[in-house]
């Protein structure tokens, strides 16, 4: 069987091609057994084995030879409160933070926002990083949904495995960056919100089942 914590190394190691995240900023997290798997903190990505994985229970314990990424908690969190959720990435992706340091939550300026749960993208009110208030702000922007903004922070997605969390993540940064360059260019026109729920009720059934 194929080793989870590798799996998890190779969503991390592509955050930084993909344009999500430079350096060792942001972290990813996967749902296992009890607890999950987490990146460690502060260590460059590209030379991360498996052994540098811990493993975190839902008490915030953990084991292994490196501390966890300081973001544990609302990985933790999210865990917890939401059983559908198996994989939780945050990223510092530019267009996010650009957004997130406005403090703006992202409108239906594009139906596509629908993917993400809701007819807008929540930022969450802002929270020293690695708090239990962040995480506490952090969830109430993500209720109802697979994404947020963290205030003067980045992004964050949850998903039902890493696969879809790096998608949503990029999706999202994508998002940001098309409402940014449309609001260079004026006030971009919203949807409706029964133009959203038309979407949304479209999306239910979308994809391969």
């Amino acid at each position: 069987m194929p080793d989870p914590r590798a799996a998890l190394i190779a969503t991390a190691q592509a955050m930084q091609p993909a344009g999500l995240n430079r350096g060792t900023a942001g972290n990813v997290s996967l749902r296992h057994g009890e607890g999950f798997y987490i990146t460690p903190t502060g260590m460059p990505y590209a030379g991360l084995a498996p052994d540098d994985i811990p493993l975190m229970a839902l008490d915030g314990t953990h084991q292994g030879r490196r501390k966890p990424s300081s973001e544990w908690r609302f990985h933790r969190d999210l865990y917890a409160g939401r059983p559908e959720v198996g994989a939780v990435l945050h990223a510092h992706s530019p267009f996010a933070v650009s957004l997130a340091c406005l403090r703006r939550d992202i409108p239906p300026f594009h139906y596509m926002i629908a993917r993400f749960g809701g007819d807008s993208i929540r930022c969450a009110d802002y929270a020293i990083f690695g708090s239990p208030e962040l995480s506490a702000t952090a969830m109430a922007a993500m209720a109802g949904r697979k994404a947020c903004l963290l205030a003067n922070h980045g992004l964050l997605v949850a998903a039902r495995d890493l696969d879809e969390a790096l998608a949503l993540a990029i999706e999202l940064e994508e998002l940001c960056e098309q409402y940014w360059r449309a609001c260079q260019l004026g006030e971009p026109v919203l949807l409706s919100s029964s133009e959203m729920e038309a979407v949304l009720e479209k999306f239910a059934g979308y994809g391969q089942q």
